[in-house]
């Protein structure tokens, strides 16, 4: 199925991926690993709650940490433009089917709750609290130095409908990888905010969040993590790399936090703010697409993921799988 093409007047206008909603069973230790390993900011924390920025963000938060029951992630968030494009995009989402209603979430303006059509519960909003800068505050700086969300990666039964839904508000493809047996797609990395990706698509038992990733300043500061983690009780909660990928060059660590969500620690991808740039397209088995240089993923990489707040994942109509590691 070939690659459709960019939709630049898509119906609302979306700036960027801003939040996730993790649902965990240990305030406490999930705590202890996001802010005292990884080094992301509490902006606020109850009982129940605990809200994280990374150090260059201005918003208010960039993860929730939500006392449950059971592991799920409860939504991805996005911000809009302005606040025209949140009726818009009730319109849209309306128009097609999908159910919509407005919540009230703490530090956000009005808040307009969805899903897509495989039933990713999204949220969007146009304002969320400004805090004051802190990037140049260096003893703050802990752990891995997270300097700001970059992007998510979905699970879905079918890429090719995926980024057919999210080619229609806005999201362009940078890169992707294609079954030659079949022609369709195996996994795709769509954008708005002018980097190699806010959410990609990969092919599997979904949906399911895959994982979050954080930007950080240089490879160094994995390696450091990694000294950090293997020395803190958290060494086996390292999951894949360090390594880089071929897709989007980026080097890169997979970890895994208490409840098994996975988080991506992610440097040195390029730039695709232009609109007429072309996407890049791998074979699924060429064993560069994944690992530039590096240990082949493990299979827990393949078939583990965050399971999302009422959501029961189907299967992938895909058969197609790539390299993996014994």
């Amino acid at each position: 199925m070939p690659i459709p093409a960019p939709n630049l007047y898509p119906p609302f206008n979306i700036v960027r991926l801003s939040h996730v909603e993790f649902v965990v069973r240990d305030l406490a230790a999930s705590r202890a690993f996001y802010v005292d390993t990884l080094g992301l900011q509490v902006t606020d924390e109850s009982k129940d709650e605990i809200y994280l920025r990374a150090m260059e963000e201005r918003g208010h938060h960039c993860i929730i940490l939500k006392q449950g029951d059971q592991p799920r992630a409860d939504h991805l968030g996005f911000k809009l433009f302005d606040e025209s494009d949140l009726d818009k995009a009730e319109a849209f989402f309306r128009g097609r089917g999908l159910p919509v209603s407005w919540v009230e979430r703490p530090f956000q303006s009005r808040t307009l709750r969805t899903c897509d059509p495989f039933g990713i519960p999204l949220e969007f909003y146009t304002r969320m609290d400004r805090l004051p800068p802190i990037h140049q505050k260096y003893a703050l700086y802990r752990g891995v130095k997270p300097l700001r969300i970059d992007h998510f990666n979905c699970f879905t039964p079918s890429v090719d409908d995926s980024v057919a839904f999210y080619n229609e508000i806005g999201f362009r493809v940078t890169e992707y990888t294609e079954d030659e047996v079949t022609k369709r797609l195996w996994a795709a990395w769509t954008h708005r905010k002018g980097g190699v990706h806010d959410i990609a698509f990969t092919n599997g038992l979904g949906p399911r969040l895959h994982h979050t990733a954080f930007w950080v300043p240089t490879p160094l500061n994995i390696i450091d993590l990694l000294d950090l983690m293997s020395t803190t009780g958290y060494v086996g909660n390292i999951e894949r790399g360090p390594g880089r990928h071929g897709i989007s060059n980026a080097f890169f660590l997979y970890i895994r936090d208490p409840d098994g969500h996975r988080i991506e620690i992610y440097c040195s991808d390029y730039q695709t703010v232009d609109p007429d740039l072309e996407p890049i397209k791998w074979d699924l088995k060429d064993p560069q697409r994944q690992t530039l240089w590096g240990a082949p993923a493990p299979r827990s990489w393949f078939e583990e993921g965050s399971l999302f707040t009422g959501v029961e994942p189907v299967p992938a109509t895909l058969d197609a799988q790539p390299i993996v590691a014994p």
